[in-house]
């Protein structure tokens, strides 16, 4: 990934450590790599990669969508990592790298990715499977995600065991101090939701995703995706990962096979993430990918590291000539 660059380098001498953090569903939109496919022939043919993978067309998806189909979570997913690795390999060639990576939900493979762990064409098609999976696991509209904004963490808890007598719901990110997003069967959703505003003033969004992750109910979607787990290579890392569902550094094959199967089920502990990477020095923090979701939330969360975010050519090119003065 990496190469040379007219753009420059971080100064080794600047005292900058540098962690590339992804994104996950939700920050998907139509458009999102197209200017990379048009200007990058590297990004060309890494989407092109993918396509074959694939057996569809992964450009005309992204860029024209539609949105209904873009948003369903097994294409939705592959099309957001080959985004997401265009944009690293960018940001690489132009000769900034990381001491430590991050991924939210989805984006934890696109770190592994990042740290060399996974080969990409392994990754978008393993991510596909892990969508469709995830899909069967629950059904199209039997399940709702929302976050949830400005409301105590207690009183988003409790509201979700009371409202679990309708099935299953619970927090599903703990993303910053002021969101936490739920996520289980429609009903039950529902009904944490009438209880979290009966009690506080806070609002809730429903997101574009379009099955409960990060709860119970993907139990079975991570027991499928082990068997395709075994069908590729996974290396130790070359740098450490913050994982999602201890956010600790790892780096052993073992674990990192171990984390990506544990947090389909299992809450995303972003907040918690990120004060792990500022505990580790970090003090440059690159989202990379579509939106700026992450870059958001990790405003909200601490201010001992400056963000920025590529998502597009425009945008690398500024970070790295912010980067490349110090």
């Amino acid at each position: 990934m990496g190469g040379n660059s007219s753009l420059g380098k971080v100064p080794e001498k600047s005292g900058s450590r540098v962690a590339f953090v992804f994104p996950g569903q939700g920050s998907q939109c139509l458009g999102m790599g197209k200017l990379f496919y048009e200007t990058d022939c590297q990004a060309r043919k890494l989407f092109d990669t993918a396509s074959a993978v694939l057996g569809f067309d992964l450009p005309a998806l992204c860029f024209d969508g539609p949105d209904d189909r873009l948003n369903l979570t097994e294409y939705t997913q592959p099309a957001i990592l080959t985004v997401s690795v265009a944009a690293l390999h960018a940001l690489i060639r132009a000769g900034i790298s990381p001491l430590a990576v991050a991924g939210h939900s989805l984006g934890e493979w696109t770190a592994v990715v990042a740290a060399d762990g996974v080969e990409f064409p392994d990754a978008v098609q393993v991510v596909r499977k892990r969508g469709r999976y995830m899909q069967e696991a629950v059904g199209t509209g039997h399940g709702i995600v929302a976050a949830v904004l400005g409301v105590p963490r207690d009183v988003i808890v409790e509201s979700c065991q009371t409202a679990s007598r309708l099935g299953v719901v619970c927090p599903a990110n703990f993303n910053s101090p002021r969101q936490v997003v739920i996520a289980g069967e429609t009903v039950a959703v529902e009904e944490a939701l009438r209880l979290i505003h009966a009690q506080h003033k806070g609002r809730s969004v429903r997101l574009p995703i379009s099955v409960p992750v990060h709860t119970p109910l993907m139990l079975k979607a991570a027991e499928r995706l082990a068997s395709d787990l075994d069908l590729i290579t996974i290396r130790d890392l070359e740098i450490p990962l913050v994982n999602n569902v201890h956010a600790k550094p790892i780096r052993l094959r073992h674990d990192v096979r171990t984390s990506l199967l544990a947090q389909l089920p299992s809450p995303v502990l972003w907040e918690d993430s990120i004060k792990t990477l500022v505990s580790m020095g970090i003090n440059i923090i690159i989202e990379i990918g579509p939106g700026m979701v992450l870059s958001r939330l990790i405003k909200s969360i601490t201010d001992q590291a400056r963000v920025f975010s590529v998502q597009d050519p425009e945008s690398l090119h500024c970070a790295v000539e912010v980067l490349a003065q110090g």
